[in-house]
């Protein structure tokens, strides 16, 4: 059995649709159709069944998807050994980010090291932390940039995925001017508008778990909305204030559309971790990112802090290593 089959046949079966799965492994449909068809010719069993619902696995198939699962794996841990036996350093690696963090973090990072990496192609797709998740365990991405739930971190972490926190975010109480002036307590707090992302994103599960671990009710939603930064625009609009990363709103900080407020009590922080897939031998271009980004993607220092980069610098590594 071909590699090339069973990862065709493995998008097919988690997407239960031969159209999006000649998406995921960039065919043609008429190629997929062709590849598992051959795969089926091989085996001697059919390995699909059609139903309203899309695509089933038949007894065929579900057998055979655990062990192409680690077929795969296997190809992929051959492949990446012979690389390091032989010194090879040069691959392609995907990376996978929320769009926060792939605009405020990875994207004045990354041109630093393709320039010291320069046979290393580094490709960039920007999703929810669900989605990242899902790709990451397709194998579409190789690593996962996204902050990290604090119910799951508490929860046992699947052992298939090795993960490693690079620094607490700071989350900021953000306002519109003129109206960041008064310091509340939580209580106060919770008694104003909000503006805040959809239910199951992970910026609306900081902002819902900012209050619940108080004890205090989560305060009233002026919006919800798809994004941070239409969370910003309507912060500085007066539509109400928002909980957020402060590496989000940077910018708008810095312009003066929104500023700052006081958080009563403790500082919120949000874990931004790196996720990746555990392997017997890693492939080198993957270990190198991975452990560029360990050594050099830091916190951009918060504005009343500039000139504090090193202490930032050393702060990261520590919470990596003591995450290790």
């Amino acid at each position: 059995m071909h590699p090339r089959l069973l990862k065709t046949f493995l998008a097919v079966a988690r997407s239960r649709n031969i159209t999006r799965a000649a998406e995921a492994v960039h065919l043609a449909q008429s190629s997929v159709s062709d590849q598992i068809q051959a795969l089926e010719t091989e085996l001697g069993a059919a390995l699909f069944t059609r139903a309203k619902s899309g695509l089933e696995l038949t007894p065929a198939g579900l057998a055979l998807k655990p062990i192409a699962e680690d077929l795969l794996r296997l190809d992929g841990e051959a492949r990446a050994a012979v690389q390091a036996a032989a010194g090879q350093t040069s691959g392609q690696v995907t990376i996978g980010a929320l769009e926060t963090i792939a605009s405020a973090r990875l994207a004045p990072w990354l041109p630093g090291f393709q320039a010291g990496h320069p046979d290393i192609i580094v490709r960039m797709k920007v999703a929810g932390s669900g989605v990242l998740l899902r790709q990451l365990e397709d194998g579409e991405i190789d690593v996962a940039f996204c902050f990290e739930r604090r119910d799951v971190m508490k929860n046992a972490a699947d052992e298939r995925f090795a993960r490693r926190t690079i620094t607490a975010e700071p989350l900021v109480l953000v306002a519109a001017p003129g109206q960041g002036s008064a310091e509340h307590d939580l209580a106060a707090l919770a008694t104003l508008s909000f503006v805040a992302t959809e239910s199951g994103c992970i910026y609306r599960h900081m902002f819902d778990i900012a209050f619940a671990e108080a004890g205090v009710a989560a305060p009233r939603l002026a919006a919800e909305v798809g994004s941070i930064g239409a969370i910003a625009r309507l912060v500085a609009a007066g539509a109400g204030l928002g909980l957020v990363p402060r590496l989000a709103v940077t910018d708008p900080l810095a312009r003066g559309d929104i500023v700052e407020m006081p958080w009563p009590g403790q500082v919120r922080t949000a874990p931004l971790a790196m996720i990746w897939r555990r392997r017997r031998v890693q492939r080198p271009a993957l270990k190198q990112l991975l452990a560029a980004a360990r050594d050099t993607l830091v916190p951009v220092p918060s504005p009343d802090k500039v000139g504090s980069g090193l202490e930032s610098a050393n702060r990261s590594k520590a919470l990596f290593a003591n995450n290790s």
